[in-house]
């Protein structure tokens, strides 16, 4: 098709007639470039060049006459224009792969590699089962787990994953549903005093907590009630908590399935934190640029029916 993109319009066209003039070609260049913000990043992306990405977007540019992206000190950023074009281009080429027709997802058959991103601690409870229900049900396909501490807008739209899984506390750009509830409790060493009730345990033991800036948010309840507590040992790894409570004592806050999942690995004491806390739902959000909604349908339901067995 050949390039007009300065006279794309056409005076006595209307509707799908005025694209003739117009090359589609770079509309799925455009999308990587708005949701990269990056040159390189979407050259690799779509398979082109570096030289060949940047003609193409000083094509785009004469053709939308607006700069779309440009560069500044931190970095570059998209102009309003650029902003407002990446709702419609994604649903137009999301509708488009639909239209020409990709092969139905058939699990029996499929060998993609189906990728799951989540925090470490929400890898080791759902980690297992679905394992091996990707193994049952899809006994071609590869499933890679990748983990996060804290997600950026990034994670959600990498083009290799298919669905993130994060805590509802955590911000998300993009529509969430939820995959499973889950709470906070207080874990202790089966060596702990019987007769200590959550409260008890929480003020009389050392605490176990993550070594981070971002302190959990029951410590918060906790300094507001003036509970008194004392930090005794600060750790780098979550997943180091309960096993050092279970073998060294003290007592940690950790999530309910966390907890029972380390329990059966390290005998541990699960006790409910005494005062009324929001919930900890894990919620699942699905990367903005899935077409294949056959597969998007059997991976939720294969990710549901994992929940269903926590």
């Amino acid at each position: 098709m050949d390039d007009k993109e300065s006279g794309a319009t056409g005076s006595g066209l209307s509707g799908p007639d005025r694209l003739a003039s117009v090359n589609l070609n770079l509309l799925v260049p455009l999308l990587a470039l708005l949701e990269e913000r990056s040159v390189t990043k979407a050259a690799e992306r779509v398979g082109l060049s570096q030289p060949a990405m940047s003609h193409a977007l000083a094509r785009m540019r004469r053709l939308f006459g607006d700069d779309l992206i440009v560069r500044g000190r931190s970095g570059s950023t998209l102009t309003p224009r650029a902003q407002e074009l990446i709702t419609p281009l994604r649903g137009v080429l999301h509708q488009t792969a639909r239209l020409v027709g990709s092969p139905r997802f058939d699990p029996a058959q499929d060998r993609r590699t189906i990728t799951v991103a989540m925090t470490t601690s929400t890898a080791f409870v759902v980690g297992p089962p679905l394992m091996r229900l990707v193994a049952e049900r899809a006994p071609g396909a590869t499933l890679r787990l990748r983990t996060f501490t804290v997600p950026t807008e990034e994670t959600f739209t990498d083009h290799s994953v298919d669905v993130v899984l994060i805590s509802e506390g955590h911000f998300s750009p993009f529509p969430r549903e939820r995959l499973y509830n889950d709470r906070c409790v207080v874990v202790a060493s089966p060596d702990s005093p019987p007769d200590a009730d959550a409260l008890g345990l929480l003020t009389a033991q050392p605490h176990i907590v993550v070594d981070t800036d971002r302190r959990v948010f029951p410590y918060a309840l906790l300094d507001e009630r003036e509970i008194p507590y004392r930090i005794g040992q600060l750790v780098s790894d979550y997943l180091l908590v309960p096993f050092l409570v279970a073998r060294a004592g003290g007592v940690a806050l950790l999530r309910h399935r966390v907890a029972v999942t380390m329990g059966a690995l390290s005998e541990l004491r699960i006790e409910e934190f005494p005062f009324p806390l929001p919930g900890l739902g894990i919620d699942m959000v699905w990367n903005p640029r899935l077409t294949d909604e056959h597969f998007t349908a059997w991976l939720r339901t294969l990710l549901v029916d994992v929940a269903a067995g926590l």
